[in-house]
């Protein structure tokens, strides 16, 4: 295309943009400051911009807690001590596990990348750390690295490994003062702070020393001690040397830190609050991902089985595309390293929608609509600019911005153009039954071609 042509379309995408927030108003989430970003073209600024385009991936809850079937925060909820809990690891044998399978899975489900527990807030390592023998190599029948495994199958098939680190630790005695959780571990109401933040900046340096190259790491627990001197300005800084296109995230539900590379909402899209500690406004440029269960547990609960419907996460993945987010979609496999089939199965069902729909969601970024009650919209710029319209309940028009000039309009899979009726006041688009498709009706918007 030529270069006229490009900044002619720039000017009509401005345009949309400009007339969508006077119809429609702004996003409704507010907005917090953010640092400073990366250099353009720099390896971290393209690590985020691909993390933003990726917009899918698959989160792994498994540790000992798996064996309980009782989700991961089994050992704080049923207050098991400490050396109850040390009966666990000669029990975790997961001779069924295959990091092939699980990384096959997640292409299938049209995942981009994958994260997984390394530790939880039980203080298992699921990865060899030379710091402890409380991991999967020293304590476990199993005697082996399941996270080695991972890290090989993702890079064969392409998949760029996230790791979940817990800055909580049930386990460690020196973690102390205790924070919120785990006060019935039987753990003596002693320990040496700084001997704990060494432990685990040891344990995220061995992250990021032995698994080749990563996508990066995906804090949590920071909120058991919120007051407590974390260095996290160290810990970040390390991560960056060692791997400067790891990118940091941290579960903490407070505004971003510097350092950090992307912001987290947990069981919530960005902008709402039903979880409850979603309290945190979104943040300015920062990339987004919303973690999500598909049935109420993060790991293995042998008990819920109040699972989400294919219709609901697809929703949920376009909705969080809508507003600029990533979906992180979790399972639990049991400790036997299978995961259920009522999660494989609603995985494979989103990756045949993404088979369809996928250029709706991949490489978009949040369209000029907010969210209304008919959907979202997500939007496509650069040589091929285009609005995708995702209506979850179609009504006969649609209102739109006024365009500024012509755009074709067809659902995506239908081959009928659909009617843009309306003055510089208002479009409305005519959306009639046969066009209309079960989950979301995607409707593509593009402009007419500029004359030479």
């Amino acid at each position: 295309m030529k270069r006229h042509h490009l900044k002619s379309q720039t000017a009509q995408w401005l345009a949309v943009l400009t007339a969508a927030a006077a119809v429609f108003g702004p996003f409704p989430e507010s907005i917090a400051s953010n640092p400073a970003p990366p250099a353009p073209g720099s390896p971290a600024a393209e690590a985020r911009r691909w993390f933003q385009d990726a917009k899918f991936g698959l989160f792994i809850h498994w540790g000992l807690y798996s064996l309980l079937g009782e989700d991961a925060g089994v050992m704080d909820q049923d207050r098991l001590s400490a050396e109850q809990y040390q009966k666990l690891p000669p029990r975790f044998h997961p001779t069924k596990f295959d990091a092939e399978e699980w990384v096959k899975l997640a292409k299938s489900a049209g995942m981009k990348y994958l994260t997984i527990t390394a530790k939880h807030h039980e203080g298992f390592c699921l990865f060899d750390s030379q710091l402890t023998r409380f991991d999967v190599v020293d304590a476990t029948p199993y005697g082996r690295d399941p996270i080695k495994a991972l890290a090989i199958a993702c890079r064969k098939h392409h998949l760029k490994l996230f790791f979940y680190y817990s800055l909580l630790d049930w386990h460690h005695p020196d973690y102390f003062p205790r924070g919120i959780t785990g006060g019935f571990t039987g753990r003596p109401e002693s320990g040496d702070w700084k001997k704990y933040v060494a432990y685990y900046q040891g344990q995220v340096r061995e992250l990021c020393t032995n698994y080749g190259e990563i996508g990066g790491i995906w804090f949590d627990g920071w909120w058991d001690r919120p007051e407590a001197d974390w260095e996290l300005d160290a810990t970040y800084r390390m991560i960056h040397d060692l791997q400067p296109t790891a990118l940091i995230g941290n579960n903490h539900h407070v505004a971003p830190f510097p350092g950090e590379d992307f912001q987290i909402f947990e069981q919530d899209l960005p902008g709402q609050n039903t979880a409850g500690f979603n309290k945190a406004a979104v943040a300015e440029e920062l990339p987004l991902e919303t973690c999500m269960t598909i049935n109420r547990s993060w790991g293995y609960d042998a008990r819920d089985d109040q699972f989400k419907s294919v219709e609901q996460l697809i929703r949920t993945l376009v909705g969080a595309a809508g507003r600029g987010a990533n979906l992180l979609l979790n399972v639990g496999p049991r400790a036997d390293g299978t995961i259920p089939a009522e999660l494989t199965e609603r995985l494979r069902q989103m990756g045949l929608w993404l088979q369809v729909y996928g250029e709706s969601v991949y490489g978009t970024r949040r369209g000029p609509i907010p969210p209304q009650d008919w959907g979202v919209t997500t939007a496509r710029e650069g040589p091929s600019p285009a609005i995708y319209l995702h209506l979850f309940f179609p009504k006969d028009r649609i209102p739109l911005p006024p365009f500024s000039s012509t755009y074709h309009a067809q659902a995506i899979g239908k081959t009928t153009p659909l009617r843009l009726e309306g003055s510089r006041q208002g479009m409305q688009l005519v959306v009639p039954e046969e066009v209309r498709t079960p989950v979301d009706t995607v409707i593509k918007l593009t402009p007419a071609t500029p004359g030479p």
